[in-house]
């Protein structure tokens, strides 16, 4: 049996603090796990992951400390299943509006009788033994609140059994709104929005979470009450490191 520790923290109350992979490289992955992050995003939707250098991603991270968890391309059943039968002990699914969205990625994560998945996950044997016993209560499903109609309904989203929590987008809840965040009334409509959506997840007992790109922004959003929270990425830090070198070496 795999324990998700994330998880578990987060359903304690405690923020749970990840990093994003998006480059494609399961030694980027690999070489992350150790460092003391919660658990790490493989991001199948707007990174250069496929179905087997995903797979090689959760095994790598498996050999840290973190969750080897998922961001599924869109809400489809197959799509999530391979993913799960990989490795993930995390899924977050985009774009998710409604409560028959919400339930649609409860029936691909869930097995019988919570959900529907189907038995077969022949890649998860490095988690441990006995995997469909205990997968329904370790794999953490979040659902991604990323525009107003789905602020409107996310209290009856986060209310569907199986759903553990969300991961608001901000970005896509910006062009929702229609805001611009260098507008300091923009700014603050959207922030309040994203509160609002937090207190409704809270208040149908799950775990509020949401992107964000940087530390000094996942622990203003704790300070806020989130709890599932990326804190960065590799392709970010990458640059971000070959600048600070530039800059030591006066070029930049």
């Amino acid at each position: 049996m795999s324990v998700n520790t994330a998880k578990r923290k987060m359903l304690e109350g405690e923020p749970a603090f990840g990093a994003e992979v998006n480059l494609g490289s399961y030694l980027s992955a690999e070489l992350l796990s150790p460092l003391g992050f919660d658990f790490i995003l493989v991001d199948n939707q707007h990174g250069a992951w496929d179905d087997t250098t995903s797979m090689g991603a959760f095994r790598s991270i498996g050999l840290g400390s973190a969750m080897p968890m998922a961001r599924v391309r869109r809400n489809e059943f197959g799509a999530i299943g391979r993913l799960l039968d990989r490795g993930a002990m995390g899924i977050v699914v985009p774009m998710v509006n409604s409560v028959e969205e919400a339930e649609a990625a409860v029936e691909a994560v869930r097995y019988l009788p919570l959900g529907g998945r189907s038995a077969g996950a022949f890649g998860t044997g490095f988690l441990g033994g006995n995997y469909m016993e205990w997968a329904n209560d370790e794999v953490f499903l979040a659902v991604q609140l990323e525009s107003v109609r789905a602020a409107e309904n996310a209290e009856a989203i986060l209310s569907v059994e199986g759903i553990d929590g969300c991961w608001v987008g901000p970005g896509d809840l910006m062009y929702s709104m229609g805001v611009n965040l260098s507008d300091p009334a923009g700014w603050k409509a959207h922030d309040d929005l994203i509160v609002q959506i937090f207190e409704a997840t809270k208040r149908a007992g799950k775990i509020p979470g949401i992107y964000t790109p940087s530390a000094s922004e996942a622990l203003r959003r704790a300070e806020q009450g989130g709890l599932f929270l990326t804190a960065g990425g590799d392709g970010p830090w990458v640059v971000e490191g070959a600048l600070n070198t530039l800059k030591e070496l006066g070029r930049v």
